[in-house]
């Protein structure tokens, strides 16, 4: 029976579960955004938004930690350093899932999972749309303007 368990075991033991994500979480921390499986991307986004949660607070307990789960300490500077600067006040959710169609070779889903505040596209859009002044529209000031235009003929 398989009551209450959640994991996916993506088709491998546990030692080598444990070092596929340990590897797709340093390369995902390295380069921002990778392509793979669906089902793999679903099972880094649960492995790695918790290190990234601990990387905001930036200390030897939290260093240690995360290295133990990591391995690298290329990516433990990067992951504390840089990436750690741009989630700072984001209060979670900093990887975005992308449905990138079917592989060719064996038809599986495959996926694009990124860093949420390294991706330029949407960033600028969402900056540009801060700096401009959004229009206050509410019904009262539709109707306000309707009686005053009836009123003034």
């Amino acid at each position: 029976m398989r009551h209450g368990d959640k994991v996916n075991n993506l088709g491998r033991k546990a030692a080598h579960r444990h070092a596929l994500m340990m590897n797709l979480a340093n390369s995902l921390i390295e380069h921002k955004r990778i392509f793979t499986t669906l089902a793999k991307a679903k099972a880094l986004r649960g492995y790695v938004e918790p290190l990234i949660t601990k990387a905001k607070t930036d200390d030897t307990h939290n260093r240690r930690t995360v290295f133990s789960y990591l391995q690298s300490k290329e990516a433990i500077k990067e992951l504390f350093g840089t990436v750690a600067g741009k989630v700072g006040e984001r209060p979670g959710g900093y990887t975005r899932i992308i449905k990138t169609g079917f592989r060719a070779g064996d038809a599986a889903e495959m996926a694009m999972i990124e860093l949420v505040d390294f991706n330029e596209i949407y960033t600028q859009n969402k900056n540009a749309g801060k700096s401009a002044e959004p229009k206050k529209r509410t019904r009262r000031s539709s109707a306000k303007k309707k009686a005053e235009g009836e009123s003034a003929e």
